[in-house]
């Protein structure tokens, strides 16, 4: 019989502190989190499947087997986000928009010679960081809906519009006032959107209305109002939309509060970051960067 010496108090757990001998097994090591597992995990989550078919998503720029050094993530992957990840020690930029939707016709880092992206996708090189973003499949996620109910304290009971015939996710979130907020009016509608998104939004119709179902769509609105006005619902939150269509849609009754593009999207940031330390990121390394500075509005500033 072989027995152990040992304390009394002697535990299983004690086995892993017992130093092996040069002809024991060595324990497997664990694989480094490189930018394609990133990746893989993000697509298990946010499938290719569940995006626009114009869209461009998942890796765009950047070595696959590359070692995971730090992430940051924000809306848009401009100049600026690129080299301030390459500043904080990261090599991942993982963004909400596309790098690019065509490919750049050029790639170089004067504005001169390549267009925007172009310039863009030289400094990711230049830098030694990846892009990756995962745009329209993230839009119809649940991860989404749950991220913006949560935050206009809405209660959501339906997709307005579907992103395939028969798909269950697709876009405008149909949502109901709670008992408790009742009467809604748009103004208050408005007053909540601009403490949330942090933005003065455009309003179009009567602030006294009183508000009884309410469609979200972060982004552009695109076809989502015309849809709300043949099903006769009372609010459109959205994060842009034309001119035009906000004047036919507010003569139709439908009032319209329009954020900003940007504004509705913005905290999609906080989701990518928790799913990127889901995935085994750790989270020291996360850095969410702020870009709600893009663009101000006068009475914003003083001189």
């Amino acid at each position: 019989m072989i027995t152990i010496e040992g304390p009394e108090n002697f535990e299983a757990k004690d086995l892993a502190t017992i130093a092996t001998g040069s002809i024991a097994k060595p324990s497997p090591a664990i694989a480094p989190l490189t930018v394609g597992l990133l990746e893989r995990a993000f697509l298990a989550r946010f499938p290719r499947e569940d995006a626009e078919s114009w869209d461009r998503m998942g890796l765009l720029v950047g070595d696959p087997s590359q070692p995971i050094a730090g992430v940051c993530i924000a809306l848009d992957a401009t100049q600026n986000a690129i080299q301030t990840t390459a500043r904080l020690g990261a090599n991942v930029l993982i963004t909400h928009h596309p790098a690019f939707l065509d490919p750049p016709s050029a790639i170089s880092p004067s504005h001169d010679v390549a267009p925007q992206t172009g310039v863009n996708v030289w400094a990711a090189v230049k830098n030694d960081v990846a892009l990756m973003n995962f745009h329209t499949a993230l839009d119809v996620s649940d991860e989404a809906r749950r991220l913006f109910m949560g935050l206009l304290g809405l209660d959501f009971e339906r997709m307005l519009v579907e992103a395939a015939a028969g798909a269950p996710k697709g876009y405008g979130y149909v949502c109901s006032i709670r008992d408790a907020d009742a009467p809604f009016k748009l103004a208050h509608m408005a007053a909540r959107c601009t403490s949330v998104f942090g933005r003065t939004p455009r309003v179009w119709g009567d602030m006294d209305d009183v508000v009884k179902s309410v469609v979200f769509a972060n982004g552009s609105a695109s076809n989502v109002a015309k849809a709300c006005v043949e099903a006769h619902l009372d609010c459109l939150v959205c994060g842009e939309i034309g001119y035009h269509a906000a004047l036919d849609a507010a003569q139709a009754g439908l009032s319209v509060v329009e954020l900003g593009h940007d504004a509705s999207e913005l905290p999609l940031t906080a989701v990518l970051a928790q799913v990127a330390i889901e995935a085994g990121v750790v989270p020291e390394t996360v850095h969410v960067l702020d870009q709600s500075g893009n663009w101000i509005v006068p009475d914003s500033t003083r001189l």
